[in-house]
């Protein structure tokens, strides 16, 4: 889920994965599927646990990763069944229900939020799916909801750059841009600031009124014409309390930030 051009509020979310193997055999497939999703490999780690749920068909664990590696090859509509398999023989694993909101968010954010507030009710101290729940809070247009999930997530993990960012562009949609950009332009005027970064605070500024230099960021990366389609989208988005793609606007938008 890495398009330049997704919504404001939805982005990149990272897998999960959990560990343990009952036989050799079972292990050492598990054990490869790991690796590969820990090295960016998930067309291994695929083949991996494709393997082993032939085997087994009811393994979790193969599953479950199984469905990590669908996610991060974009692949969610298949992922959704490895979760939901998964969570027919586990239905408490934490993992299972992120993994599963993951692939709802974009479509039924609703039911995603449920799957988050599971994951978030059974490991509170999840980062990751705090900032998650947040995501979907804010695609709901639940704003103050969402700001509180987002510090949820920073208390569990200060140094989450997702969430900090994530939480600028919820108080920038509901018209606290000041606070918004004290939050987010650190980290877009540090040296090694990414374009994803710079492109948030040009969001936030927009969202506050500042067009002008929300273009000037802008146009360092961008052609007049996406610029112009990249503040029209902002402005949606603080006017109306929707996410880019709602308001149809989904082909320019800052990602959020990975946890």
């Amino acid at each position: 889920m890495t398009r330049w051009a997704f919504v404001v509020l939805a982005g990149v979310l990272s897998a999960c994965a959990v560990g343990g193997g009952k036989d050799h055999g079972e292990s050492r497939n598990l054990e490869v599927a790991r690796a590969a999703l820990r090295g960016g490999a998930p067309q291994i780690a695929l083949r991996a646990t494709t393997a082993r749920l032939a085997d087994d068909p009811t393994d979790v664990e193969a599953a479950l990763l199984q469905g990590d590696a669908l996610t991060a090859l974009g692949r969610l509509e298949q992922a959704e069944w490895s979760y939901r398999a998964a969570l027919r023989g586990r239905p408490g694993l934490a993992a299972a229900h992120l993994g599963l909101g993951r692939c709802l968010l974009a479509t039924h954010p609703a039911e995603a939020e449920r799957q988050f507030q599971f994951s978030v009710d059974r490991e509170p101290g999840n980062a990751a799916a705090w900032n998650d729940l947040g995501v979907a809070r804010d695609l709901l247009r639940r704003h103050d909801d969402a700001q509180m999930a987002y510090r949820r997530a920073l208390a569990a993990n200060p140094q989450m750059i997702g969430a900090q960012v994530n939480l600028a562009l919820s108080l920038a949609m509901s018209g606290e841009a000041g606070a918004a950009e004290r939050m987010v332009r650190p980290l877009a005027d540090e040296a090694a600031a990414s374009v994803k970064l710079r492109h948030d605070l040009a969001a936030v500024l927009a969202m506050g009124g500042q067009r002008d230099e929300a273009a000037r960021i802008l146009s360092s990366d961008l052609s007049p014409q996406q610029v112009a389609e990249a503040l029209s989208v902002y402005m949606a988005a603080r006017d109306t309390g929707l996410s880019p793609q709602s308001a149809g606007l989904g082909n320019v938008a800052p990602q959020i930030a990975a946890p």
